[in-house]
């Protein structure tokens, strides 16, 4: 047993890995392109959370771990969360770890995990008051900043509509600080028609844009149950889009500037909207 290493030992079955080579850490190679979904060149559809506080979240979450990797300091503060796990845990080298994944990761520590069966509408839908409906933001750390937002503020579900990038895209977990592993998610289609089946359930659809002719945001504060429809970068909502939203809704700004970033302008609404403090 390596000194000094003896509560990490204890708390979860880890195998020592000196060679970059070695088959068992499969899942963990060339991770730039490994992590994209199935029907991507090369992707094996895996979620990858790179960190302790990211790891530690998907420990937590509801998706089935395959492997963790790292290094014994960074798994040595996991230990507690590894304990009684039947996967796979790897200790090594920053230098033997950089050789499999591609690049050099500074945090120490990978986790791998499948992918659960993806949610229905209806399932992100149940009990929720507060939603989040985009649109084109294809933006993988947009996206992730979305999903941590929507987390720190309440909001109960996402619903994906088209030219959106996958939220289990690495960068995105490692963005959303772990968050999208808790935030239910699903895609809404057909669209814009399936906001109809959001609708049904009582919420408000609001298209957030920086059009003057939108009313403010304010005057939608109150509301029982809202979803909050936010756009891509520059081009924003389609007409589409928000052509089937209840209403179209700004935040004003100051004069000279036109938008905001789609992530914060996601942050502002989910709070003016009650996200927080209901």
């Amino acid at each position: 047993m390596p000194a000094g290493r003896s509560g990490l030992w204890e708390h979860a079955r880890v195998i020592e890995v000196r060679d970059p080579d070695d088959g068992r850490l499969a899942d963990f190679r060339a991770l730039t392109t490994a992590d994209r979904r199935p029907d991507r060149p090369g992707g094996k559809g895996l979620v990858i959370a790179e960190g302790v506080v990211v790891v530690r979240r998907l420990l937590a979450s509801r998706y089935p771990l395959r492997a963790v990797l790292g290094v014994p300091r960074r798994l040595a503060d996991l230990a507690p969360d590894l304990a009684g796990r039947s996967a796979p845990v790897y200790a090594t080298s920053a230098e033997v770890m950089a050789e499999v994944v591609g690049f050099h990761l500074n945090r120490g520590v990978l986790a791998v995990a499948g992918r659960p069966p993806e949610l229905g509408v209806d399932d992100v839908l149940a009990g929720a008051r507060r939603l989040a409906v985009l649109e084109g933001v294809g933006d993988h750390e947009n996206l992730g900043a979305l999903f941590r937002n929507a987390a720190a503020l309440g909001v109960d579900g996402v619903l994906l509509g088209p030219g959106c990038s996958d939220p289990l895209y690495r960068r995105s977990v490692r963005v959303s600080m772990g968050h999208v592993l808790a935030v239910p998610f699903t895609s809404l289609a057909p669209w814009p028609s399936g906001l109809g089946l959001v609708r049904d359930k009582g919420f408000r659809v609001l298209a957030l844009t920086p059009a003057g002719s939108a009313g403010p945001l304010s005057a939608a504060v109150g509301a029982e149950r809202v979803a909050v429809l936010l756009g891509s970068e520059g081009p924003g909502l389609t007409p589409e889009a928000i052509a089937a939203a209840d209403a179209a809704v700004r935040i004003p700004m100051a004069g000279g500037v036109d938008s905001l970033n789609v992530a914060t302008a996601g942050a502002v609404a989910f709070y003016a909207l009650g996200s927080f403090l209901a």
